[in-house]
């Protein structure tokens, strides 16, 4: 039978057959279900060292998956203060914060410390922007880059460590998620300063921005309290606002270093506003 003689057949069906009646198809449903799941799997493979199979991984890349960043962000905060209540109890603040911030690096591979002290090293080399450029993609950690972590993880320290646990475990996973919502609005308002890495090619879209924007400030206001959570989100901004600036100024634009700085930068910025406003 030819397929013009199957559709003749299928117009000769009369109007109420099965033939003219459309089946019920759930497979667009279920694609759009695989693509969420997909875009969380890889925020949080991108994110954590939690190993995600790479077939679960979808199509659209990190644009897809930065909705997810803040709600991943909380996940990675909970777990440091997790840390820190379990610690405190046996330990005293100062060890269980200490261990806090370990479980706070640990579970991101140390993702945005090396962004961070990559982007100081970047900033401390002397010439133009191809030599600071340069001296980013040094493997070797320079003399800022020290620097950088140091004051990072003493200024954290010196801003958890007074807080009492509950406190401390809200700041963390405010921080955390605030923080991951920062690098995006870098990503957005600043252009890539160069043509390759993941400076150039992380676009997240409106949608994703508006997600992950919704998901940061309820994160936020839950976790450390409406008033507190508006003054953190505040912090967020002034970290994305500064990096941006600064990769502008120094660097031309944004590099997958400046992103992770900006996340690293926000989390101390966040904290340490959390500390003034509940002291």
């Amino acid at each position: 039978m030819t397929a013009r003689a199957e559709h003749a057949d299928d117009a000769a069906e009369p109007s109420g057959s099965p033939a003219n009646t459309a089946p019920p198809t759930p497979a667009p449903a279920r694609g759009r279900l695989r693509t969420i799941v997909a875009d969380a799997a890889l925020a949080l493979a991108f994110l954590t060292v939690v190993p995600v199979r790479t077939r679960a991984l979808g199509p659209r890349g990190l644009a897809g998956a930065a909705a997810w960043f803040p709600l991943v962000g909380a996940a990675v905060g909970a777990l440091a203060g997790g840390a820190r209540a379990a610690f405190d109890p046996l330990l005293g603040p100062t060890p269980a914060t200490l261990l806090a911030l370990a479980a706070l690096v640990g579970i991101t591979g140390a993702l945005h410390q090396d962004g961070l002290a990559d982007t100081a090293d970047g900033l401390g080399a002397r010439g133009d922007r191809e030599r600071r450029l340069a001296a980013m993609r040094d493997s070797a950690l320079g003399a800022y880059g020290v620097l950088a972590l140091i004051a990072w993880a003493l200024l954290m320290l010196a801003a958890l460590q007074p807080l009492p646990v509950h406190k401390a475990v809200g700041a963390l996973i405010a921080a955390a998620a605030l923080a991951r919502w920062a690098a995006l609005l870098h990503a957005v308002a600043a252009p890539s300063a160069r043509m390759d890495g993941l400076g150039a090619q992380f676009h997240p879209g409106r949608a994703a921005l508006a997600a992950a924007t919704l998901t940061a400030l309820a994160v936020a206001g839950l976790a450390a309290g409406s008033l507190p959570g508006l003054a953190a989100t505040a912090a967020a901004l002034a970290a994305a606002a500064l990096s941006v600036l600064t990769a502008r100024r120094a660097l031309g634009g944004r590099t997958g270093d400046t992103l992770g700085a900006t996340v690293a930068l926000a989390e101390l910025l966040v904290c340490l506003t959390l500390l003034g406003v509940w002291r």
